[in-house]
């Protein structure tokens, strides 16, 4: 599958040709989701609370979304995409037209990484790392994924004294690098994720990933990839997830900008999450739905044609129903940001000291439509 273009994101624009783009582009809501939340198991503290599926069931279950927008599904190989269970995968695509959007290696589950896995200090577990990360670039090439993304979520630490934190970033990214230039030509998405499992986690934040990005990238040899990067393209991109950035403590919209700015923006995860805590996963818009909000604005304004991707734990409720709150979720906020009005909205951005409490304002509306009894709108002083 050819490379997807991501080097118009970071296009920068004037007010005027921002108010423009604004008013003649809209997101498309394309929606896949994670087949490991479809049925899932307890955690350290309680059973599980739903029937365990089989993968066909997964995928029956799946294919009778698409109706609502669920176009792509999301796995990890090998424990959900493998050698084995290839054929169902491929007449599943086949028959339905749906699309195996992202694969990850599974790096983080199995014993043999409990000191890391892409950084780990053991050479035997960082081979097996590379190796199943190359694994995975050859699985998404023969079943046409577009991206691959690695989760760094058991390479980090709880006691960081006497760790060389620059040698295992080192050892992450040169391996990183290393499987890529192996299965050249096949980009890859770092989702980044501040501590959970470890206490913290390598490339755990939006700088970090870029950072990531960026020193992974310059690692790169094999022919075919330097000749991408020479001409622009990005092959280490991110996929936020919104918990993740929360968690964190960063600003959504802020951390979204600073990836699109870059040309990086490869993918998105979606959820909701209080800040800091446990990574909870909740629908999208049970908490700071105004984060949501602004981020997907910040994705109108750059131009975002990637996929949506839910990532939640539905333990409590059918995960069809979860997927369509979601989906509706996120439906209804990208018709709330399109139905604004632009001009006004930049105009003020851009004027704060003219339009003051005016976003505000407008936002309010936009979200409780039909409210009687409000005052008058304020003046723009144009």
């Amino acid at each position: 599958m050819a490379l997807i273009d991501l080097r118009s994101q970071a296009k920068l624009k004037s007010p005027d040709a921002m108010v423009k783009h604004l008013t003649s582009f809209s997101l498309d809501l394309r929606f896949s989701a994670g087949v490991w939340f479809f049925s899932p198991g307890g955690g350290r503290f309680h059973d599980r609370y739903v029937e365990k599926y089989t993968m066909e069931q997964i995928l029956e279950i799946a294919a009778g979304l698409r109706k609502y927008g669920l176009v792509g599904l999301e796995a990890h190989y090998p424990n959900e995409v493998s050698e084995e269970n290839l054929d169902l995968w491929a007449s599943f695509l086949r028959d339905t037209g749906m699309k195996l959007v992202m694969l990850a290696p599974n790096i983080f589950f199995d014993s043999q990484y409990e000191w890391g896995a892409l950084s780990s200090p053991i050479p035997k577990a960082r081979r097996s790392a590379i190796e199943r990360t190359k694994r995975t670039l050859e699985m998404s090439k023969r079943l046409g994924v577009e991206i691959v993304v690695t989760w760094p979520g058991i390479d980090g630490y709880e006691n960081p004294f006497g760790i060389d934190l620059a040698a295992a970033r080192h050892r992450f990214c040169s391996g990183l690098a290393e499987a890529m230039d192996a299965v050249p030509g096949v980009r890859v998405a770092e989702e980044p994720k501040p501590y959970e499992p470890r206490g913290h986690i390598l490339y755990g934040t939006t700088p970090e990933g870029l950072l990531m990005a960026a020193k992974t990238e310059s690692l790169l040899k094999n022919p075919k990839n330097t000749k991408l990067l020479a001409a622009g393209q990005a092959l280490v991109g991110l996929n936020p997830e919104v918990g993740h950035v929360l968690m964190g403590f960063e600003d959504l919209p802020n951390a979204f900008s600073l990836v699109l700015e870059q040309g990086r923006l490869a993918h998105t995860h979606w959820n909701a999450q209080p800040l800091g805590n446990y990574d909870q996963d909740l629908n999208v818009g049970v908490v700071s739905p105004e984060q949501a909000e602004a981020a997907l604005y910040v994705l109108k304004m750059h131009g975002y044609a990637g996929y949506f991707g839910i990532d939640i734990n539905p333990e409590r409720m059918p995960v069809e129903r979860a997927l369509l709150n979601n989906m509706d979720c996120l439906k209804a906020m990208n018709d709330r940001i399109n139905a604004l009005d632009h001009e006004s909205i930049i105009w003020a951005a851009n004027h704060p000291h003219k339009a003051r409490g005016y976003i505000e304002a407008a936002l309010l509306r936009a979200r409780y439509p039909g409210t009687k009894g409000l005052s008058p709108m304020p003046k723009l002083e144009k």
